[in-house]
């Protein structure tokens, strides 16, 4: 089928550039439908292939088919425009399937007709190389570990399948090492791996790390209990005591500085 044509913008302009917005819509849709199917609409298919349901709509379609297409007698609306570029379009592309088929027939008449040598396989027949992917063997797929449910490991299955990663007998044992770390079956580690989508299992993703303190909490860590008194202030007490009042002098000088900055 045809899916390409060219438009001109300014012979479309030319011709229907009077036109309403509906009958634009209409003309547009008119024009690619009969591309597409290569024929042209009757009144009910051209309603059909506009997909026009109210009578605005439907009057558009008429008036753009009787201002830009011809009725012919089979009950058709033609415009020769489209009709011209179709027939170049379909003797174009019976040329070059014409071409194609030639080309193929005296192909394969080359091939058949050349003299084989001593060694070279018959026609049509399947070369082997080196280069064919290798036959799995079946002895390599894992069976179902002990302890594992066979529905846990079908899902496991299909995870590992899903990311492209194919599980082998050293993958087991490597999740079996760290499902022992953490202090879990390997049943358990399978079924968060499918929960989670891991593809691998490792311990310290599910240990709780330590937490570490807080600087500016340390305070609260050195707080002495409610049954023994604070160290700080037993130092201050201490200090307290061994300490004598100023001097009347001293005294003196101290207020007057602080009467001062008062």
């Amino acid at each position: 089928m045809m899916h390409y044509y060219k438009r001109n913008i300014g012979d479309y302009a030319k011709k229907a550039g009077r036109l309403t917005m509906l009958q634009h819509g209409s003309y547009t849709l008119l024009i690619d439908s009969c591309y597409d199917r290569e024929t042209f609409p009757t009144m009910e298919q051209a309603l059909e292939w506009t997909w026009a349901s109210t009578e605005a709509e439907i009057e558009a379609v008429k008036f753009v088919l009787s201002r830009f297409f011809a009725l012919d007698n089979d009950g058709r609306y033609v415009q020769e425009r489209i009709l011209q570029e179709l027939l170049d379009y379909q003797e174009k592309a019976d040329t070059n399937k014409r071409i194609a088929i030639d080309r193929e027939t005296k192909r394969k008449e080359k091939s058949t007709n050349r003299e084989q040598t001593v060694d070279e396989p018959p026609p049509n027949h399947k070369p082997l190389t080196n280069n064919h992917k290798p036959i799995k063997d079946k002895a390599t797929v894992v069976a179902t570990p002990d302890g594992v449910s066979q529905s846990v490991f079908d899902d496991f299955k299909t995870l590992r399948k899903a990311k492209k990663a194919p599980i082998t007998q050293r993958v087991l044992d490597g999740m079996k090492e760290q499902a022992d770390i953490a202090g879990w079956t390997l049943e358990k580690a399978m079924a968060e791996c499918c929960v989670r989508g891991w593809q691998a299992f490792k311990a310290e993703w599910v240990t709780e790390k330590p937490k570490l303190v807080n600087r500016f909490d340390v305070a609260h860590v050195t707080v002495p209990s409610s049954s023994q008194r604070d160290p700080a202030l037993v130092k201050l007490d201490e200090d307290r005591l061994k300490t004598a009042p100023p001097n009347p002098e001293n005294l003196a000088r101290i207020r007057a500085i602080l009467g001062k900055t008062a």
